[in-house]
């Protein structure tokens, strides 16, 4: 808005500069690039990530399998981390011996975390695998993707803002120096006669 009143404000001036006038310019197409690059831009980077990201949900649920585990005994009793990619990310992990057959029937032993709070031998609760059975932590969900393109969008779009106000900024900035450097140029050829009888007659 600032922008727009700039410019008609100097329209019919008698002290209008020149400089003035591109300064007001510059910033109502710095208003437009806002309003419509910046938007467009976050647009189609949260479109790419969107796409991206709904790529990786469909590859990791292909690749990954819900197999159920079962405790043969704690290994110790300290919880671990949350696992990042859980919808809640408060469950609490802890680090037991498991069984558990792989999706191509291979029977598997190891160390896992368990999302149990008092594990107990015969204990059942679920891990993910690939189809060897080796353990992967759980595929990316698909809100959680959707979320993630929102954020890079919004990301984009105020990434674009900033580059387009320091652009103007800029532009402005090299706009005054100039017109600042006129006017010691006009001083210069001005200052040693001010003031003495006869000058500008």
């Amino acid at each position: 808005m600032r922008a727009i009143s700039g410019l008609w404000q100097w329209r019919h001036n008698p002290l209008r500069r020149a400089t003035d006038l591109a300064e007001a310019w510059v910033a109502l197409a710095a208003l437009l690039l806002v309003l419509v690059v910046a938007p467009l831009a976050g647009a189609v980077v949260g479109g790419l990530a969107q796409d991206s990201l709904q790529e990786s949900v469909r590859s990791q649920r292909a690749s990954r399998h819900p197999v159920t585990a079962t405790v043969t005994r704690e290994l110790d009793r300290s919880p671990l981390d949350a696992d990042p990619e859980t919808s809640t990310g408060r469950e609490l992990r802890t680090r037991v011996l498991a069984d558990w057959t792989a999706p191509d029937g291979t029977p598997r032993h190891g160390p896992v975390l368990a999302g149990l709070k008092d594990p107990h031998k015969g204990d059942h609760f679920t891990i993910w695998t690939d189809t060897q059975g080796h353990i992967m932590p759980r595929p990316l969900d698909s809100a959680t993707a959707t979320t993630h393109a929102v954020l890079a969008g919004v990301g984009a779009a105020l990434l674009g803002i900033g580059l387009i106000e320091s652009a103007r900024r800029l532009i402005v900035w090299r706009m005054v120096r100039r017109r600042y450097a006129r006017w010691d140029q006009a001083w210069a050829r001005v200052g040693p006669d001010w003031g003495r009888a006869g000058t500008g007659s």
